[in-house]
């Protein structure tokens, strides 16, 4: 896969994480309301189209589109979960293709980030997929302070006096494509395509590879957090809308099968569906194969060395499909191919 070779500087703003532009390159802007937002990942028409080297500057509501501002809202609320603004259309992309995904830049948009309980939602809840005699938990709306000195927002427990400040980790929930043989996929699944991942990778510092599907691989995102603990488990993160800054590339005739993360160190392969142990699975699979095409492994000294090197992260366990992503450090590997 010729994939990008990123060199890749860190600056923090306030409550943003920042890649400075190296060149002046052409910009898009959009910006996306309740009324434009969307919540399937399906083929509509792009609400703007993004060249080679354009970056796009947008916006993203948050999970609930921006309708929790106080304690006494309630989600009766929300118009629909997890509001995507987009698609976008990408010039040159085509079934068979991939697009790289650049995050140059991610800024909580608020001065307060939401986080909730929602009947027959969450990790450690009773839902439709693992159903329980007993009561669901209720819903319950906690709100984050943001505090821009520092990028940290406040927890403040219901139930005690305590408090602590979380470090702020801005990144993108939702970003997928249209999916394959024309579906709609709800703005709240992960799959192939993408989606509603809850992967904290997709943030500054990371490139994320998509497959193409569509003509223009139709690019949509959303659900923006400022913090999450590893699995989701209440099934929020810390909900923020976001201002976003990103470039996307082609690579053509490149095709994945998966979503995949890269930055300077290390190569990531995701892995989505249910059970947790077949997400495991994909991701691993996929990451074997790609060290195989692009660094020369055999599959089996592949597998051999990721079960001595390998992480692993668990994105999220609580939404219709679960996220695992499986990373391998670029020091254990050879150089990659030349041709890649």
């Amino acid at each position: 896969m010729k994939l990008l070779v990123l060199s890749i500087f860190f600056s923090v703003s306030i409550c943003a994480s920042t890649v400075e532009a190296q060149k002046e390159n052409p910009v898009v802007k959009y910006h996306a309301t309740l009324e434009t937002v969307k919540y399937v990942y399906g083929v509509a028409p792009s609400v703007a189209r993004l060249g080679p080297d354009d970056i796009l500057e947008t916006n993203t509501l948050d999970a609930f589109g921006d309708a929790i501002q106080k304690p006494s809202d309630t989600l009766a609320l929300v118009k629909g979960d997890n509001p995507l603004t987009g698609p976008f259309f990408i010039e040159g992309a085509e079934p068979g293709d991939a697009i790289a995904v650049e995050f140059l830049n991610l800024e909580v948009n608020s001065s307060q980030g939401v986080g909730a309980f929602a009947p027959g939602f969450g990790a450690l809840n009773s839902t439709d997929y693992t159903p329980m005699i007993q009561p669901a938990l209720p819903e319950r709306i906690w709100l984050y302070p943001i505090h821009s000195g520092d990028n940290t927002a406040t927890f403040q427990a219901h139930d005690s006096n305590f408090s602590v400040k979380i470090p702020l980790h801005p990144f993108l929930g939702c970003i997928g494509v249209a999916p394959a043989n024309g579906e709609a996929r709800s703005s709240v699944v992960p799959a192939e395509f993408g989606g509603n991942m809850d992967a904290s990778e997709s943030s500054v510092g990371n490139t994320l590879l998509l497959p193409v599907n569509v003509p223009g691989a139709l690019l949509y995102m959303g659900d923006g957090h400022a913090a999450m603990g590893d699995g989701e488990i209440a099934g929020t993160a810390i909900e923020v809308p976001l201002r976003v800054r990103l470039r996307v590339r082609v690579i053509k005739g490149q095709r994945i099968e998966w979503p995949r993360f890269e930055n300077q160190n290390e190569i990531m392969a995701v892995g989505i569906y249910r059970p947790l142990d077949d997400c495991l699975r994909i991701a691993f699979t996929q990451l074997i194969q790609w060290i195989h095409q692009d660094y020369g492994l055999s599959e089996l000294d592949a597998y051999e060395l990721l079960s001595k090197v390998a992480t692993v992260h668990l994105a999220e366990m609580v939404d219709p499909n679960y996220v695992v992503i499986a990373k391998v450090d670029k020091k254990y590997l050879p150089p990659r191919k030349a041709s890649h």
